[in-house]
């Protein structure tokens, strides 16, 4: 398997120049995690609630997306969080372009966000993953996260939407 060291993967702070890209990958990972789980009718107005363009840029101005792994300057993947508390920090979204999946540009982008947030106090971390995701759950296990529990909530279209919340020791 390739590493992202092999791929010239640069970690950066996201640019509005990024936020096409952002919102691509984000739509497109997103939309993987819960097909089959949340009706088309939502997963389009999720999308377009969170992925536009507009959300996007400004998502990137507040900070909601740290990271951005780019690899020859294109957008490979995308990490945002912060501290939810004096020490705790949450995962809020985390996506890796298909193209570049299983490459380790994913654990990259976790260990740097990890990195930021123990500077800022972090001792745990936690993020939610939706129930049944293939791609979240096995990532997370195998960086330690233990499931702790689940979210359950109701969707504008009156779905349930079950989110796994999971945390790990960082210090």
């Amino acid at each position: 398997m390739e590493g992202w060291h092999k791929l010239n993967v640069t970690i950066a702070k996201p640019q509005t120049k990024h936020a096409k890209a952002i919102a691509a990958i984000c739509s497109s990972g997103w939309k993987q995690t819960v097909e089959g789980k949340l009706s088309e009718e939502y997963q389009i107005q999720n999308i377009v609630y969170w992925y536009n363009h507009e959300r996007v840029v400004h998502d990137i101005h507040n900070g909601a997306y740290t990271f951005t792994a780019l690899i020859d300057s294109k957008v490979a993947g995308v990490i945002g969080g912060g501290m939810i508390g004096p020490n705790a920090g949450e995962i809020f979204v985390l996506y890796v372009d298909e193209t570049y999946r299983y490459k380790g540009i994913g654990r990259h982008l976790l260990e740097v966000l990890t990195q930021k947030q123990m500077i800022s106090g972090a001792a745990e971390q936690w993020v939610s993953v939706q129930k049944g995701n293939q791609l979240g759950i096995p990532f997370y296990e195998a960086r330690g996260f233990k499931c702790h529990g689940r979210r359950v909530t109701t969707t504008e279209t009156g779905e349930k939407k079950v989110a796994l919340r999971y945390s790990r020791q960082v210090r």
